[in-house]
């Protein structure tokens, strides 16, 4: 990948981008018993893209509330929340602060500290930039990007699980985490 931080950054206007929660989500997936995959998503969070002249100046700072979790089982949602998994209590949020952007608009890689949990590990990602689009009902531009990554969640302190006999798990180590976001101007 060629590194174009002297580069322009995107083809974005300079300035602070809002998040656009109606039009993004933030999901994840892992595996259960080894046999099927339980998706979820998490209902209230925000993030903001700061757009400087250079990639070297973009800069992405997120947060996600953990309270907002939604597996599709209200027992199972409660029991993430507890200190067998998140301690959500204690650290309510998910946070995401980013720490460079290397690449180009057709091919970005997106570095940064993830916390979860109240631990702190740096993460890389692809990104796929989508273009801008002026919104017709609000005239403002709209900026779309699709991310995803794969972490560990016994890397977080996540690590409650079952023995289902030799070599098995009940809950997969591996966590999915697929982003689509939207940002709009001011």
């Amino acid at each position: 990948m060629t590194d174009i931080s002297s580069s322009p950054a995107l083809s974005l206007a300079t300035g602070t981008w809002k998040l656009d929660p109606a039009h993004s989500g933030v999901h994840f997936k892992v595996r259960h018993l080894g046999l099927t995959n339980v998706r979820g998503t998490f209902k209230s969070f925000d993030a903001t893209l700061d757009v400087g002249d250079t990639l070297d100046s973009v800069a992405v700072a997120a947060a996600i509330e953990l309270s907002s979790v939604d597996t599709n089982n209200p027992d199972r949602d409660a029991h993430l929340l507890s200190t067998d998994f998140f301690t959500a209590e204690k650290n309510p949020q998910i946070t995401f602060r980013s720490t460079g952007v290397v690449g180009t608009e057709d091919d970005l890689e997106l570095s940064g500290e993830l916390t979860i949990n109240g631990i702190t590990r740096a993460v890389s990602f692809p990104v796929e930039f989508s273009g801008v689009e002026v919104h017709p009902a609000d005239g403002k531009d709209h900026a779309g990007f699709s991310a995803s990554t794969v972490v560990n969640r016994n890397d977080f302190g996540v690590d409650f699980n079952l023995p289902l006999g030799m070599d098995k798990l009940a809950i997969g180590e591996k966590v999915s985490v697929e982003l689509e976001l939207q940002f709009v101007t001011d």
